[in-house]
């Protein structure tokens, strides 16, 4: 499986096989979260889903992306920029990003959280 890797150093398990209508393990990783690596869950047209990793102190620079956005953190501790403004998201939270707002995302903790982006033309 390849790799790729974010400027912060976080490696990404890129798939884009899993059968539409089949049920994925979203559950938190708990003591396994130290190994574990961030992966696209699926890729569908207007669609992608991918399960973000980062250990403390990792970080997605700032980025914008043409679509919506939503961020559910899974587990750990989330500080997500918007502008200035820094928005601490933990464990059961979600936070909506509309299309085009740029933001930065980092690790206050070992974290994990799925990332939902609505794919569309730039």
């Amino acid at each position: 499986m390849p790799y790729y890797r974010f400027r912060s150093g976080a490696v990404m398990d890129h798939i884009h096989s899993t059968p539409t209508h089949q049920a994925l393990d979203v559950a938190p990783f708990g003591a396994r979260l130290s190994a574990a690596h961030s992966s696209v869950l699926f890729k569908a047209e207007d669609l992608e889903v991918i399960r973000v990793v980062l250990r403390s102190g990792q970080s997605l620079p700032p980025h914008r992306v043409p679509g919506s956005v939503s961020l559910q953190c899974l587990e750990g501790r989330l500080e997500v920029l918007i502008g200035q403004t820094v928005h601490e998201l933990g464990p059961k939270q979600l936070m909506h990003l509309p299309a085009n707002m740029p933001h930065a995302v980092r690790a206050m903790e070992d974290s994990s959280a799925i990332a939902t982006i609505v794919l569309c033309e730039a």
